[in-house]
């Protein structure tokens, strides 16, 4: 039997996308997510948002989703006030309810979101592939965006299989986002 996989879309806002201080090449990014999303609606696997109340408060311009990558009729957004998106959400009932066991991730911010959702969904018993080239973040004290992005890459290609994390049985499989399979929905 295929898995059910879903697209994972985290704070794909306007406020990282094009704000004061937007990611790290924020353009391409949104660029390769839209493909990412056209693919995923071409192939019938659910497209899933999730929109962190922070980034500049719920109603502000900046806490829009990106209109680049905007969800399309009927797709879930779910709302988040913590680095987490399963924590205090409703996402993980939400992929249960849909029998998802796969999820593809892309989106904002590498060190801080992405990397805390993608180890909670293995945990969670989610396999995961992240799009390498489909998340960003800002510079901070010590390293470069695109240094921070390629750290994350690389600390989180394999985690859960190599480590035992969630007894080995799911994992987070590092590819970039032209290379991400859909099939299996």
């Amino acid at each position: 039997m295929p898995t059910k996989t879903a697209l994972l879309l985290i704070d794909v806002q306007v406020g990282l996308t094009s704000g004061a201080t937007p990611v790290y090449g924020a353009a391409g990014v949104l660029a390769r997510i839209a493909g990412l999303i056209a693919r995923a609606r071409a192939a019938g696997v659910p497209v899933v948002y999730v929109q962190d109340n922070d980034v500049g408060g719920v109603g502000s311009a900046e806490w829009q989703i990106d209109p680049a990558v905007a969800p399309g009729p009927g797709e879930l957004t779910i709302q988040k006030a913590w680095a987490d998106s399963f924590y205090e959400t409703q996402l993980h009932d939400a992929l249960t309810a849909r029998g998802v066991q796969r999820l593809v991730i892309a989106g904002m911010k590498s060190d801080v979101c992405v990397f805390m959702t993608s180890t909670r969904a293995v945990a969670l018993g989610y396999d995961v592939a992240l799009a390498a080239d489909a998340h960003s973040t800002t510079d901070d004290r010590t390293l470069t965006a695109p240094q921070a992005t390629a750290y994350i890459n690389d600390l989180l290609d394999g985690f859960g299989a190599q480590d035992g994390f969630g007894n080995g049985q799911h994992s987070i499989t590092v590819v970039p986002a032209a290379e991400v399979a859909f099939a299996g929905r």
